[in-house]
């Protein structure tokens, strides 16, 4: 009210709340309406729009995949499309996000305008009802073999779950993989619905621990089971998190799963969405959860922060041990640790990087364009196309900075560097120059995990996550490890006395 000029209290408000929840954890948020309607959307699976991945940075509105058979496959839209247009509206003048104008009634059509390798081209798209699957894939890796990927914890998983394993079970399948890798969660309850499937009714899967005593809570599986029995082998990685942790945690204590990858995420905390004025939400972490053994897995403490007010990492020399059913130890601290771990399943920084910075989208973007490829099954990327690829990222904008160099930069102040004399300064800017040549090195040390990554997405562009997953069966490490792993039964039961 006294404030010189003009103010935003909308706008002022809005960054007050955030501000304060920074304090927090990442996962305690405030959710506007239309944030609250994609919390909803996650949960149940389905909208309406033309069926794509989108990101959407810098004014920038990118198609990253097209759902085989949605609108916007049927329209011809391809991935690394950048749409420029919808309707009347010009992307880089919408202020606000430009992924919701792709939203809207079943049937209504929209004028999509979109540029493909320098050329522009408008389509048109009728938006559909849009069911995204818990399951997208499952299948035989042999004849006794089954093979299931759950992609998220919404409220179709478990219904999927089952529907897949009866119907793999059908055809003859006695052995099971579950594949959780890149699964950042969901709903508590269906975690425990799925291990229902391979557990006895009144099991322990999970308990909350929270200060408030009524979200004190423990879950035990209510079910008939459909199969106690099947050897069972779960996949994990660095991006399986929250439900994804749960599952393979309560597979893991409870003896009844074999858990083959890398260590996964560790988000030990479960958030609750409470309902505020105008349709907002505030989604809060209200407790931590531990598995059947009692160990929790939160891998960071956001309680604890370090001088740059990072949370800390729990280091391995302060996890506790814990006790599985048959007595096996196990421990926390720091996401669920595979009893076999797969070199290829763990990415480092260097490769993460290329990956959430889109420098291997874009690669394989112009490799689409250049080369053909006939079926996934004869698909090899050759020494020669990874040696284009590091020219391409040599020349590319990206930037890679390593905890060294960062420290490094972080060292000396400018005025700092000259009061040192020349020498000093000399020799300090060589030393990161040095470090900056260590890039190109570092392509080729994380060459194979970095190829893996490239050959992965060069199947998707060509034959959708269908045809990746078809060509996981027999190409991807981990499921010929857990497939290796099933048909050596005196081994698989070792592991799990």
């Amino acid at each position: 009210m006294n404030y010189v000029d003009d103010t935003n209290p909308g706008e002022l408000m809005d960054t007050a709340i955030k501000s304060m929840l920074e304090d927090l954890d990442p996962y305690t948020n405030f959710l506007n309406e239309q944030d609250v309607a994609n919390y909803r959307i996650n949960q149940s699976g389905e909208y309406s729009g033309i069926g794509a991945s989108i990101r959407t940075f810098e004014n920038k509105l990118i198609i990253i995949e097209p759902y085989k058979g949605y609108p916007a496959d049927v329209a011809g839209l391809k991935a690394g499309d950048e749409i420029v247009k919808i309707d009347d509206i010009v992307i880089k003048d919408f202020n606000d996000n430009a992924g919701d104008l792709l939203k809207g009634a079943p049937n209504s059509t929209i004028q999509i305008t979109y540029k493909r390798q320098g050329e522009q081209f408008t389509t048109e798209v009728k938006r559909q009802g849009i069911e995204i699957d818990a399951v997208p894939f499952y299948g035989k890796i042999d004849e006794t073999t089954g093979y299931i990927v759950l992609e998220r914890f919404n409220n179709k998983a478990s219904k999927q779950v089952k529907e897949a394993l009866e119907d793999l079970k059908g055809q003859g399948v006695n052995k099971l993989v579950l594949d959780l890798r890149n699964n950042p969660g969901g709903l508590l309850r269906e975690a425990i619905d799925i291990c229902n499937l391979f557990v006895d009714k009144d099991e322990v899967i999970v308990t909350t621990q929270s200060k408030v005593k009524k979200f004190n809570q423990t879950y035990k599986t209510k079910k008939k089971p459909v199969d106690t029995e099947i050897p069972l082998v779960v996949l994990v990685n660095g991006r399986s998190a929250s439900a994804s942790e749960i599952v393979s945690g309560a597979l893991q204590d409870l003896d009844r799963a074999v858990v083959i990858g890398d260590r996964s995420f560790g988000k030990g905390l479960v958030q609750r969405p409470l309902k505020l004025s105008y349709g907002t939400q505030l989604k809060v972490t209200i407790s931590r959860y531990y598995t059947p053994s009692g160990r929790c897995i939160q891998a960071l403490d956001y309680w604890h922060r370090d001088a740059n007010n990072n949370a800390v990492r729990t280091q391995e020399k302060d996890f506790n041990a814990f006790q599985t059913k048959n007595g096996r130890t196990v421990y926390d601290g720091g996401g669920i640790m595979p009893d076999i771990q797969v070199a290829s399943a763990k990415n480092s920084d260097f490769t993460k990087s290329l990956i959430n910075d889109y420098v291997i989208f874009d690669y394989v973007n112009d490799y689409y364009y250049n080369n053909t490829v006939k079926s996934a099954a004869d698909f090899e990327f050759s020494d020669g196309d990874y040696n284009r690829f590091k020219r391409f990222v040599l020349k590319s904008d990206f930037n890679f900075e390593t905890e060294t160099e960062k420290k490094l930069k972080n060292l000396l102040t400018k005025n700092e560097l000259e009061a040192l004399g020349n020498d000093v300064k000399i020799s300090y800017q060589n030393l990161l120059s040095t470090l900056e040549n260590n890039k190109e090195q570092a392509l080729d040390t994380y060459k194979t995990e970095i190829r893996h990554a490239i050959e992965n997405d060069i199947i998707k562009h060509y034959f959708y996550k269908e045809g990746l997953y078809t060509y996981n069966l027999t190409h991807d490490e981990s499921v010929v490890i857990a497939t290796k792993l099933l048909k050596d039964s005196p081994k698989y039961n070792s592991i799990l006395q």
